[in-house]
């Protein structure tokens, strides 16, 4: 017989730890561009120390003559509502370093040299001073028909790990994000026509020569994100102290989606750990795929049937603890985040049958298009890698990244359940939060925090990450 498996205290209880930090002031102007300005304080918390810092430039990834496109051909015409449109990110200005230069695989990376080393403990403040133009796309970053969306709006310090910093091409598979969790605050400036769903907690707010600023606060976050319109209507409930608004310019799924907001947010709560943020923002807007996380903030695709929104919703709300609270190698693990934030969906669904899935269903639609996905690429290439660990640019497309990232994921989180039982199943997840709430989990640790229910549980894991076993 299994032991129980008994779930640690919650994340939000340990001691703070000291972070780096973004001081950011942008201002949205009517010919779609945002410019800024950010006093980025980097706190040394490595073994080493650093004479340089590098920053991601998601921004440019929409410029013309990109070598990795922000969307692939399948939803080309989907993004470009209004027929291809270009954007980019400029850097003109940074302050306290020795030199800087913007290079990387694609124009995507900015990399500051400093003054002098940084040692362990230490910290170095540097500023940048940017501006990002507006592409017309239903994207993360990008001017649609009703808002504008705002994600990955600034330079975004490169993760580090034992080869270096880890710069992020934009693959169109997947999130190409890999953040350490920093705090933010952020002060926009917008005409006094547009108003704005953001990742923080709104601290003050004016309006002066038509003009509204505003500042944010958001604190153990790995992003922000914002999203403006001239006409949203809003929604909200409080839910064990969170404010949960959603935000919509069509009012059609605004209550259903409400509702799947904060029933999502009250059952992952109660079932991996505490929410650690203040307020969540759910917001309807242009987008090309069905929905984006952002910690503090989830988009959904506008437009979307009911039923359709629903499910986006919970999945995105799971992505709060699976991506935003607990970070991986998205690069490389697409399956941990998107897997666990998918199997959670699958997990809350059961628990309120009401909204009208259930997991044999479930599972048995991921099988049957993993299936599909098999036979076909087994009948068009005479081979198939069912490999989960890879990096992103290996996917040949999306159909390929959903079956593997998702459906097999999704089945392989099923099994597990199967062999642990329902309670440790459950606690070695809420172990796994309090272990890596606020830092970037390891395939290794996600997978260490079920072993302790049997050694054969990494045999099995290795059998689904290694393509070895047959669905």
């Amino acid at each position: 017989m299994l032991a129980a498996i008994p779930a640690l205290s919650a994340c939000a209880k340990k001691e703070e730890a000291q972070r780096s930090s973004y001081n950011i002031s942008v201002s949205y102007q009517a010919d779609g561009t945002l410019s800024g300005r950010e006093e980025f304080t980097f706190y040394n918390s490595l073994e080493n120390e650093l004479s340089e810092l590098k920053f991601n430039l998601y921004g440019n990834a929409f410029r013309e003559g990109a070598s990795y496109k922000p969307v692939s051909d399948s939803f080309k015409a989907r993004a470009y509502y209004a027929g291809v449109s270009y954007g980019k990110m400029e850097i003109s200005s940074v302050e306290n370093c020795a030199s800087w230069s913007v290079g990387g695989e694609d124009e995507n990376v900015l990399t500051v040299t400093l003054n002098e080393a940084v040692y362990p403990g230490e910290s170095v403040q540097v500023n940048v001073d940017f501006l990002l133009t507006l592409a017309k796309i239903n994207h993360r970053t990008g001017i649609t028909k009703n808002t504008v969306n705002l994600g990955n709006f600034y330079p975004v310090l490169c993760a580090y790990t034992q080869a270096g910093f880890v710069e992020c091409p934009y693959y169109t598979c997947g999130d190409p994000f890999v953040s350490e969790c920093a705090d933010y605050s952020v002060t926009l400036t917008v005409p006094e026509t547009f108003f704005a769903a953001a990742s923080g907690r709104e601290e003050s707010s004016s309006v002066a020569d038509g003009k509204r600023k505003t500042q944010y606060v958001l604190t153990n976050a790995r992003d922000f994100a914002i999203v403006l319109s001239e006409n949203f209507k809003v929604k909200s409930n409080t839910v064990n102290g969170v404010e949960v608004k959603y935000y919509c310019v069509g009012e059609d799924n605004a209550e259903a989606g409400l509702k799947a907001a904060s029933e999502s947010i009250e059952y992952m709560s109660r079932t991996f750990g505490d929410y650690i943020y203040p307020t969540y923002s759910v917001v309807e807007t242009g987008f090309c795929y069905g929905g984006m996380e952002y910690p503090g903030l989830s988009m959904i695709a506008e437009g979307q049937e009911t039923d359709d929104t629903v499910y986006t919703v919970v999945h995105e709300t799971a992505h709060q603890w699976w991506y935003a609270m607990v970070g991986s190698d998205q690069l490389t693990c697409g399956w941990q985040d998107e897997g666990l934030a998918e199997y959670s969906t699958l997990m809350f669904f059961e628990n309120n049958p009401g909204y009208g899935y259930t997991r044999t269903a479930m599972v048995d639609s991921a099988t049957r298009s993993y299936r599909a996905f098999f036979s076909v690429y087994n009948q068009l290439n005479g081979s198939v890698d069912t490999t989960m660990t890879r990096n992103l640019g290996a996917f040949s497309g999306e159909f390929e990244y959903t079956n593997i990232a998702y459906n097999k994921s999704l089945i392989m989180f099923d099994i597990l359940r199967k062999s642990v039982g329902d309670n440790n199943f459950t606690n070695c997840l809420k172990n796994y939060y309090n272990t890596y709430c606020g830092k970037i989990a390891p395939a290794e640790g996600l997978i260490s925090s079920f072993t302790p229910c049997g050694k054969d549980l990494e045999e099995m894991f290795s059998s689904f990450i290694e393509g070895k076993i047959l669905i």
